[in-house]
């Protein structure tokens, strides 16, 4: 069966940048482009209008949206599968809980990984990267903690803290996960996230 990598975390807990890297080692890897209607940043994603979200939702066509920072996302069964359909490894950016549960029911092995970094490391990287949004990556820092207390029985099959681990580190374990086609366990969250 074909396999996928979710990636999900706090904002600044590297996702672009541990992405790049799995990428950069193995080019079979390519991020999937969410579906974005609103404003902020244009870079990773597929820029589209919230009629349109609504009209592919309605037709059955998603697997997840939300919103956030004032703007609309959405994961469509159609890029996913346009993705595996070249012969590449789908890597999702998912900042819910509830996302990553809606994409795992698409039929690929997924490696499902939390990225985690401390509230500090979310303000010095947004700072660093220039957000003009850092208070909202803040906040977004908090209910991403928040999500995870209240789905910690969710299985993981990585954790790995993007703080105490290098962009190549991480995506080593990644692609090692992946390589054996690891599953998806419970963690103890709590220990995690303090």
């Amino acid at each position: 069966m074909p396999s996928g990598v979710i990636l999900y975390g706090p904002p600044g807990s590297g996702k672009d940048t541990v992405t790049n890297e799995l990428t950069r080692l193995r080019p079979e890897f390519a991020l999937f482009e969410r579906l974005k209607a609103g404003p902020g940043r244009t870079t990773g994603y597929r820029l589209t209008t919230g009629d349109h979200i609504e009209e592919l939702s309605r037709a059955g066509g998603l697997l997840y949206r939300n919103a956030r920072y004032g703007a609309e996302y959405a994961i469509d069964r159609h890029g996913v599968a346009a993705l595996v359909d070249a012969d590449r490894i789908p890597v999702l950016h998912v900042g819910q809980v509830m996302g990553v549960y809606a994409v795992a029911a698409f039929p690929l092995h997924w490696i499902r990984v939390l990225l985690w970094c401390p509230l500090d490391s979310t303000e010095s990287r947004s700072t660093g990267r220039g957000d003009k949004d850092v208070e909202a990556r803040m906040k977004a820092w908090h209910e991403t903690r928040e999500d995870l207390l209240d789905h910690a029985s969710e299985p993981w099959t990585l954790m790995l803290r993007t703080d105490q681990m290098s962009p190549t580190e991480s995506a080593n374990a990644i692609i090692d996960a992946f390589t054996a086609t690891a599953s998806a366990e419970s963690r103890n969250i709590r220990e995690l996230v303090g």
